[in-house]
């Protein structure tokens, strides 16, 4: 029995990321039928009739106007995907991959592209045996939808390309023969109905969004250790200087940084007589730069969560007839993916700024780069400038993608998204921020080391505590890659967000003997 029954209306976000990782069976909603019966009937009877219609008996794009004999249909709708199938680059990673598929299932449940039920099933049932299809990553400029990536999904489908079953890679015949498929012979309009739309955006994107939101949390966790291992003051985070600026995400992380940091020791013992006027903006703003980034998150989520439960095929299918528009155009999406990533690379930024200010002994008070022998030992120096190599690029990779348009199809698609060139700068982005945090972590940690006998507040200290499981304090110089590996994975794992909440281990790691101090 399915765990989620696909309706085309209430898909939430968040399914993605359990559907991506095999944690749930999919199925389509028997309220979904008589809605596809109903639209294939349409569609059956116009491919029938004289009418010329788009994307049931003529060509496409720029050759709209080319009228297709009846006998020619299905071979009209296999050569679109053949033609299509254009993509190139390395392929969608498999949760990407399972994420369209569940992303186009949907939009066909909705009941307004006209497919067959028995191709909806086909596609599925291929999600049900992890088979998937073959997608390279270029190729869409997300308008009229991401043509070539979904036209790689249905490629799958009729037997042709490459597919990977269960992760192996071998054609698209064997790997439907092994699940217990036929290749789907494609009816009027079919080709057309499973390749418009922005589910690949959505599906590469809408993961990118949902780790984003993690980070973002996470990122708090981290700016809180670093603070602590900093001195820094917890009165910027009181909570009347917030009321009085009102933005929902700015009230939010001065809320959350009180709780992280409620009951510090550290900060109890420089409340009277601290030198220092004012921490800088990297301690002092983060209710300020995170709540920023957390509401622009909001945005994107918001958009996205309309955009997968929406009709994004053309023409659409009405009850009585067959309408041509732009509901695939990726803009929307493609603007709140954007907005997205320029919210990941600021909180990389301010994190590179916490990590500067904790290695640099004329800012930190602490030894020079972390090390307690420094000069025989370097410590963190190089982790700073790997840190800032990270936030460059994403700076970089920040500029909007859907700013920019390069018009295509003979310039009847003369103004187009670039949403899927959005959405995978946002993955290469949240992966940076990841890494970024992860080192600003690490330093953070080594400042509580060098800070005691002073203890910070009880989640800080619970974080250090799980760090310090598998990463030990470093005294002497050693390889900091492979900690910066391991650090990401506890980030990745849910450690540290678990720590932090006072919660048990996510992950049973094995345990790491932390050096005594010299």
């Amino acid at each position: 029995m399915p765990d989620l029954l696909l309706d085309g209306d209430t898909l939430p976000l968040d399914a993605l990321l359990t559907v991506a990782s095999r944690g749930v069976r999919v199925g389509l909603s028997p309220a979904a039928l008589p809605r596809l019966t109903a639209a294939r009937a349409l569609v059956d009877a116009l491919a029938s009739g004289s009418q010329a219609t788009y994307g049931v008996n003529t060509g496409f794009g720029d050759l709209a106007e080319v009228r297709i004999d009846r006998d020619d249909l299905q071979r009209l709708q296999r050569n679109l995907i053949l033609s299509h199938s254009a993509g190139i680059g390395q392929p969608l990673p498999l949760p990407e991959a399972r994420a369209l598929m569940l992303l186009r299932a949907n939009v066909l449940a909705k009941g307004y592209s006209g497919i067959r039920p028995e191709t909806l099933a086909t596609l599925l049932a291929a999600l049900a045996a992890d088979l998937l299809p073959v997608v390279p990553e270029r190729g869409s400029v997300g308008a009229s939808g991401d043509l070539a990536p979904l036209a790689h999904l249905a490629l799958m489908l009729i037997g042709e390309g490459d597919c990977f079953l269960s992760g192996e890679r071998l054609p698209a015949a064997e790997g439907l023969r092994r699940s217990g498929l036929q290749p789907v012979v494609l009816e009027a309009k079919e080709g057309l109905a499973l390749i418009n739309g922005t589910q690949a955006i959505c599906a590469v994107g809408g993961l990118a969004l949902l780790r984003a939101e993690r980070l973002c949390t996470l990122a708090d966790v981290c700016g809180a250790a670093s603070l602590e291992g900093l001195k820094g003051s917890v009165r910027p985070f009181g909570e009347a200087l917030h009321t009085v600026r009102p933005h929902r995400g700015q009230g939010e992380v001065a809320a959350h940084l009180r709780a992280l940091l409620a009951g510090s020791g550290i900060n109890a013992s420089h409340q009277d007589g601290c030198a220092k006027v004012q921490d800088p903006y990297s301690l002092r703003c983060m209710p300020q730069v995170h709540g920023a980034v957390r509401d622009g998150l909001r945005f994107a989520r918001e958009t996205l969560q309309i955009e997968i439960n929406s009709a994004t095929d053309n023409p659409l299918v009405f009850e009585s007839e067959i309408v041509s528009g732009g509901n695939f155009h990726g803009q929307p999406v493609a603007q709140a993916v954007d907005l997205a990533t320029i919210g990941m690379a600021q909180l990389a930024g301010i994190s590179e700024r916490r990590i500067e200010q904790l290695v640099n002994p004329h800012l930190s008070g602490l030894p020079p780069f972390l090390a307690p022998k420094s000069g025989l030992n370097s410590g963190y120096m190089m982790a700073q400038v790997t840190a800032a190599a990270l936030v460059a690029e994403s700076r970089l990779l920040a500029h909007p993608a859907c700013a920019d348009s390069i018009p295509t199809s003979a310039n009847k698609e003369d103004f187009v998204s670039m949403g899927m060139t959005a959405a995978l700068k946002a993955r290469q982005v949240v992966d940076h921020l990841g890494h970024v945090l992860a080192i600003e972590l690490l330093c953070a940690c080594q400042a509580l080391d060098l800070r005691a006998p002073l203890k910070s507040s009880a989640p800080i200290a619970g974080v250090l505590a799980r760090v310090r499981q598998e990463i030990p304090p470093m005294w002497e110089d050693r390889v900091v890659a492979d900690d910066i590996v391991t650090m990401k994975r506890l980030i990745d794992d849910g450690e540290i967000a678990a720590a932090a909440a006072g919660l048990a281990p996510m992950s049973a790691s094995s345990a790491a003997r932390p050096s005594s101090r010299p």
